[in-house]
């Protein structure tokens, strides 16, 4: 069958001991529709998980490669494919449990990316690691002549977020970002609707990420590293240092990492990229925002993690309306389960318009309301964004793909240069973060809610202070902020050896 054309890595010298130089690929050929794409997955305890079952359910896929650190999630997942189907096990109540398998033929398993980057078996590469791997993980297999789906933030930072871009078109490979909301053809005709004027002009565009986040509570000092994991591996690109961290749902290692600067973004980097990629998208504002602001902090409780709970974004844009985030990761109130609503969202957006909004609840659908709140338009309907990529990848064009690469990079920039506005500022009581926003009434608005909601949870911003960030100019085509040295540094970050991203892809 005619492959996806590739070469090999040429090395200077062996992995892993020194600097690599990758021999640019052969433009691939276009696949006709019976020739097998060959996937490989890399990270799958999670979100991981969701790309296998997203690629083995599209016709002429196949997950031929498994990677992960874990050696117990790693021989799970091998189970899966190289094992006959087990016999479901009835619960108590008589039901069967799902069982994961795939009849798929056997599969390669790695632990180290770069024996699995040297694999002939795998033509495209499905990368759901923690944040801190993605930008790496991704230029590697662009360099090997693979094409790469990436999860969301397509980064860890803004400036290798961009590397990503720079790798894609050098090497022209297929680079999808994982904002399955971009294959939302309701959102599409909404937005298109929206564009088209019948509800005026777009004021402002509101992203919300309430999402319970309770403590992950406090060790007594660094955690012992589990025998089942290469932790140098695990690490990669971010400094080898003991993970600070230990609870009953996922230990010393797993999904808490989001809540440490060393390797996630918070709840705006790892939940809220979506709903700030569908702001941008309603917005269509193609560039990073020339103002950034932010401000909140990690309240209502004391524990390991450096990442807020509770964040107010706002990006001001050229040429177009403002963007307005919130994070809250506490409940409505002490002793509540469920979590605030704004304008029936919780975890969504609202596109405010001149003559009414449009509320997105979820992923893939929307409802337009006129002034009196009287419903106009709904819009639904979604296709795979697995499908998507992997139709992109046959005909060998990106202008196929739903979330471009570079769609990808700037939704995620957005939530870094926030974060580096919130890591540069300090402590203000209440009434000095009051005075400091006064004259900007959305986030004025927006912090007179979240001093409520802190309340009813318990937290006085006058005895528990909140952090105000630093206001931060960029220039959104160099990507670059104007007049502040520190913010720049923290566009990038220091790379460990061997795992660094490369100034020249």
């Amino acid at each position: 069958m005619t492959q996806i054309a590739r070469r090999s890595f040429l090395k200077r010298s062996a992995w892993g001991a020194s600097a690599l130089a990758f021999g640019a690929p052969a433009i691939a050929q276009r696949l006709s529709s019976s020739d097998e794409v060959r996937v490989g997955v890399i990270g799958f305890r999670g979100r991981g998980e969701n790309h296998i079952e997203g690629f083995a359910g599209v016709k002429g896929a196949r997950v031929t490669a498994l990677c992960d650190v874990d050696k117990n999630v790693l021989a799970k997942g091998m189970k899966w494919f190289n094992e006959p189907a087990p016999e479901p096990t009835p619960d108590p109540d008589g039901k069967k449990k799902k069982v994961t398998h795939y009849d798929t033929g056997s599969v390669e398993g790695f632990t180290d990316i770069r024996r699995m980057l040297d694999s002939k078996l795998v033509d495209v590469v499905s990368i759901a690691t923690p944040n801190h791997w993605h930008a790496l993980a991704a230029i590697w297999a662009i360099q090997a002549g693979k094409d790469v789906y990436v999860e969301k933030p397509i980064s860890h930072n803004v400036w290798e977020g961009r590397k990503v871009v720079e790798a894609a078109r050098k090497y022209n490979r297929i680079v999808q970002a994982g904002t399955q909301s971009r294959s939302s053809s309701g959102l599409k005709e909404c937005f298109a609707w929206l564009k088209e004027g019948h509800l005026g002009k777009i004021t402002l565009a509101r992203g919300l990420c309430y999402k319970p986040r309770g403590s992950i509570g406090r060790t007594e000092g660094p955690q012992k590293i589990p025998d089942n994991i290469d932790y140098d591996l695990w690490c990669g690109p971010a400094p080898l240092v003991p993970p600070r961290r230990n609870t009953p749902s996922f230990g010393v290692i797993h999904y808490d990492w989001h809540w440490f600067w060393d390797y996630g973004n918070g709840d705006l980097g790892n939940q809220g990229i979506h709903q700030m990629d569908i702001c941008r998208w309603a917005l269509g504002a193609n560039e990073l925002s020339s103002r950034v602001l932010s401000l909140g902090g990690r309240l209502g409780y004391v524990d390991d993690g450096e990442t807020p709970n509770t964040q107010i974004v706002y990006h001001e844009f050229e040429g177009t309306a403002p963007l307005l985030f919130e994070v809250r990761g506490l409940p409505s109130k002490t002793g509540e389960k469920k979590m605030d609503k704004y304008m029936g969202a919780d975890v969504g957006c609202i596109i405010h318009c001149e003559g009414g909004h449009v509320r997105v609840p979820s992923y893939t659908s929307a409802t337009a309301y006129d002034k009196d709140g009287k419903e106009v338009k709904s819009f639904s309907g979604s296709s795979s964004h697995f499908k998507n990529f992997l139709e992109a990848v046959r005909e060998r064009k990106s202008s196929l793909l739903h979330a471009d690469i570079l769609e990808g990079h700037l939704s995620s920039a957005l939530c870094h240069t926030a974060n580096i506005s919130y890591r540069l500022g300090k402590q203000a009581s209440q009434d000095e973060i009051k005075e400091a926003v006064r004259t900007n009434l959305d986030v004025s608005e927006a912090f007179s809610r979240m001093t409520e909601h802190l309340a009813a949870n318990k937290v006085n911003l006058d005895e528990t202070k909140a952090t105000l960030g630093v206001p931060l100019k960029m220039d959104p085509k160099k990507e670059r902020f104007l007049s502040n040295a520190k913010a720049n540094e923290m566009l990038t970050r220091e790379y460990r050896k061997p795992y660094v991203v490369p100034e020249n892809v």
